[in-house]
């Protein structure tokens, strides 16, 4: 039998996390995602983790936290090393998803980007224009982007509505789009290399001693 694998997830991975899932038959991996919108509050996000991993620290064999930095500065690692947990790589999902070396490529380009997932293309309106008040404070648009040049949506799916949907949001704040596909990026590799260790972890008890270093 599989080991049983648990990934605590930012909550705008949650469709891509479980298309890779079915996509490989992952039925021994169990996904438990918290609110994408704790990227507005990032300071939130390494006790909200640890508050997980404590939970469900007796239930599963393995866990993974399927998070990057994202804004933590370096406390969300703090706390997966007291608990030997690794994380996706980079500082953001916009790294992953672009991979590292693209992704400092366009930053060095152009450092006022704003970036786009399609997660951040659906759910636009309520976390950028309702979270950050500019449908109540429209002016405060200005104030907030105005260091911004473009709008970059790193694509994961090839979907003319959310292309649509990408250039309605740069329209809002007066920025002009590029779309650039990405598909799933290291998130793909990272995962499979994760389900991958611990299979064979538990397939061959000798090697349990080495990938426990990451549990």
């Amino acid at each position: 039998m599989p080991a049983s694998v648990l990934v605590i997830a930012c909550g705008a991975l949650a469709r891509e996390i479980g298309a890779l899932k079915t996509a490989n038959g992952w039925e021994h991996l169990d996904i438990q995602c918290l609110d994408a919108a704790l990227h507005n509050r990032p300071e939130e996000i390494p006790g909200r983790v640890e508050a997980l991993l404590e939970r469900y620290a007796e239930q599963y064999d393995h866990r993974f936290v399927a998070y990057a930095d994202c804004g933590t500065g370096g406390r969300l690692d703090a706390v997966l090393a007291r608990w030997h947990v690794e994380r996706l790589p980079g500082a953001h999902c916009y790294e992953f998803y672009a991979t590292a070396d693209v992704f400092h490529a366009l930053a060095d380009a152009e450092p006022g980007t704003f970036y786009l997932t399609d997660f951040l293309v659906r759910h636009f309106d309520r976390l950028v224009i309702e979270d950050l008040q500019l449908n109540t404070h429209p002016t405060l648009r200005d104030t907030l982007f105005a260091h911004y040049t473009r709008v970059v949506y790193l694509a994961q799916t090839e979907d003319t509505t959310l292309v649509a949907g990408a250039q309605r949001a740069a329209d809002q704040l007066a920025l002009p789009l590029e779309v650039i596909q990405t598909g799933m990026g290291d998130l793909q590799s990272a995962m499979t290399s994760q389900v991958l260790r611990w299979q064979d972890a538990h397939a061959n008890p000798s090697t349990a001693g080495a990938a426990h270093a990451a549990h």
